[in-house]
């Protein structure tokens, strides 16, 4: 005895996948039709309020986990989000350094989203943010910047695009340190 699967040769369910369309309308007008009704809005996705999103027509660029990315120059890049490793110098708006990401190199962007390692020359025109599990050191020059508590910033670092550059070399927990015994 043979089966029949329900996907072949059952015309019950093929008249679920066929608008029904009224007799005197052609199938042309059909589907005229169908491309003039606007398309369905793209759910929302939830995640990480501070994250910026990466709006529609913007170019992004994800390095994977275990991806090594050397030697080159990245631009026309909006959001570069780096699981694996990169070696580059780069102008671009946001880049996303993951807990297990690296960047070696030179960049100069809008914002910065530090979770891994930084090693170079960074400029962060608008807001630099370190979490716990990041690290950044080299020459760094910021507009505002967030640094979680066992997040490390050491190296050459400046306040804006000009100033004077001052040395420092500590993680968060050093920064209070010297903050209670200056005071007291």
């Amino acid at each position: 005895m043979a089966l029949q699967s329900p996907f072949f040769n059952n015309n019950n369910h093929r008249r679920d996948a066929e608008p029904v369309r009224p007799p005197s309308q052609s199938p042309n007008a059909a589907a005229l039709a169908a491309a003039q009704q606007p398309p369905p809005a793209a759910p929302v996705a939830s995640g990480n309020a501070a994250a910026p999103a990466t709006k529609e027509g913007e170019s992004k660029l994800t390095v994977g986990p275990n991806i090594k990315l050397k030697g080159v120059e990245i631009t026309d890049c909006d959001t570069l989000v780096v699981e694996g490793s990169v070696e580059a110098t780069m102008d671009s708006r946001v880049i996303q350094i993951s807990e297990r990401g690296a960047f070696k190199g030179s960049a100069e962007i809008d914002i910065a989203e530090i979770r891994g390692q930084f090693d170079g020359n960074l400029t962060a025109r608008q807001k630099l943010v370190i979490y716990s599990t990041g690290k950044v050191t080299g020459r760094v020059r910021y507009g505002k910047v967030v640094i979680e508590e066992g997040g490390q910033l050491s190296g050459e670092i400046e306040f804006g695009a000009s100033g004077t550059p001052s040395r420092i070399g500590a993680n968060a927990a050093e920064v209070q340190s010297f903050r209670n015994s200056a005071v007291g």
